[in-house]
């Protein structure tokens, strides 16, 4: 951290310290504040043109004040001391004229993290838009130098960082930095009614972490000659396998059924099923906000609480729900850190950074034995029965036949009940740390593949 971060760092503490003081002062009985201040930059390129130059900055301020059981949340831009008052009195008259909510409430001094591990979630690199163009210009390069890409949709860089801050009336306070590098590209192979599109896309918290711009565009050019000329396939129940850019859509469903909040209401397909197998032996899945260079890295969560290394499903059982202060009460359990918020809403529970482990298997060996099948490298809308775990999504992908990728796939539907996909679930050995919800190749038995 260099010494004018610490000293952003310092100041918005200041603030919000100032903040809860007057909130207090005002009358409530506890409050928190959330600091926000961020700025961005990205560049866009299409065809090695200048396409698109942003660059924004922002500063919010969220305060949460409780007057026994009823809170409320105002959130401001302006940091004046008019304006801290005002945010005061405003919250403090919100408050008074909401019904009770007998789950809100504060962290008590125990739950409170003391030890702040450095993540290492912020890069002091700070890109200028010559720099985010170049990237962006070589990634779309080495795109359309790929034999038969015949067009570009453009590329586009970015970066951003943040300076984070939290503090209560229970005595916390504290602050950290985060910053993102990104780039993407996205171009077209073929001609006339003959046109596949495709794309790739790599971000890192450091600059140096991101994969290289010749390498992206490669990729991307490569991807997009293999979609041509899709066919058709007959419906049938075929083992279907998801890439790993589409496997993490798998995982992210997982963690909407056990959030805290939604269990607590009764609107999750795996409520009841605490310590029960929902997948096969030897499946872990893991959310680790301390995860080095993580993209959600955090060291405390949006309650000031400690955060750690949390198996969620552990050798195929389900460990635990993700929880915040609110739904952890709400089900009569203790939190799990996984409190997130913003500037203008109350705490809920989020995961930080979410993975399925990787297995033993090459993806190769994965598919060795199948016969018929479908690789999946692209889904299409939201059909997913949060209440039922019901399943059914536009897919694109690749026909296997007799364990080899064999041709492009595309306008067919893929359908199950995710309680049975997580049953019948395994896994390769290829994960990488890519998007904050990561998974390695996924197999998945039985699945109703839907074509002509």
């Amino acid at each position: 951290m260099t010494k004018s971060d610490q000293k952003d760092q310092d100041k918005a503490l200041n603030l919000l310290e100032n903040l809860i003081k007057q909130a207090k002062k005002s009358g409530a009985d506890a409050a928190d504040a959330v600091f926000v201040e961020g700025v961005s930059l990205s560049k866009s390129v299409r065809m090695g043109k200048p396409e698109h130059l942003e660059r924004s900055e922002n500063l919010d301020i969220g305060l949460r004040v409780l007057v026994g059981k009823r809170q409320a949340i105002v959130s401001s831009s302006d940091t004046s001391l008019d304006a801290m008052e005002e945010l005061a009195r405003r919250a403090m008259a919100m408050a008074k004229a909401v019904p009770e909510d007998p789950f809100c409430g504060l962290a008590e001094v125990d739950q409170l993290a003391t030890d702040f591990p450095d993540v290492q979630s912020c890069d002091t690199f700070e890109p200028d838009a010559d720099h985010l163009s170049d990237l962006a210009s070589r990634a779309e390069k080495s795109a359309l130098a790929v034999e038969g890409i015949s067009n570009s949709e453009g590329a586009s860089a970015g970066w951003g960082s943040n300076t984070v801050a939290m503090a209560a009336s229970n005595g916390f306070a504290r602050a950290y930095a985060n910053s993102s590098h990104s780039l993407s590209v996205s171009v077209i192979a073929g001609e006339g009614t003959e046109m596949e599109g495709e794309y790739d896309y790599t971000a890192a918290v450091f600059a140096a972490d991101m994969e290289s711009p010749e390498i992206l565009g490669a990729s991307a050019g490569e991807k997009a000659i293999k979609r041509l000329n899709p066919k058709k396939v007959e419906t049938a129940p075929v083992p279907t396998v998801f890439d790993p850019r589409v496997s993490k859509s798998l995982v992210g469903h997982f963690s909407a059924a056990i959030n805290g909040s939604t269990v607590a209401r009764g609107a999750s397909f795996l409520k009841g099923k605490m310590g029960e197998r929902i997948f096969p032996e030897g499946i872990n899945i893991v959310d680790d906000p301390l995860r080095k260079r993580g993209l959600k890295s955090r060291p405390f969560d949006g309650e000031g609480v400690i955060t750690r290394h949390l198996n969620l499903i552990e050798n195929g059982f389900l460990k635990t729900w993700v929880m915040d202060l609110r739904s952890a009460r709400q089900l009569g359990l203790k939190t799990t850190g996984h409190a997130s918020r913003g500037t203008s809403s109350p705490p809920s529970p989020s995961t930080s950074n979410l993975y399925l482990e990787a297995g033993k298997m090459s993806p190769e060996q994965l598919i060795k034995d199948i016969k018929n099948g479908f690789y999946v490298n692209e889904l299409i809308g939201f059909g997913v029965n949060g209440v039922t775990g019901d399943y059914s999504r536009g897919a694109s992908g690749f026909w296997i036949e007799n364990g080899e990728i064999s041709y492009p796939v595309s306008e067919v539907t893929i359908a199950g009940n995710l309680n049975d996909m997580f049953a019948n679930l395994s896994v390769a050995d290829d994960l990488q740390f890519r998007y904050g919800t990561d998974a390695p190749t996924v197999r998945i038995e039985g699945m109703t593949v839907a074509g002509r």
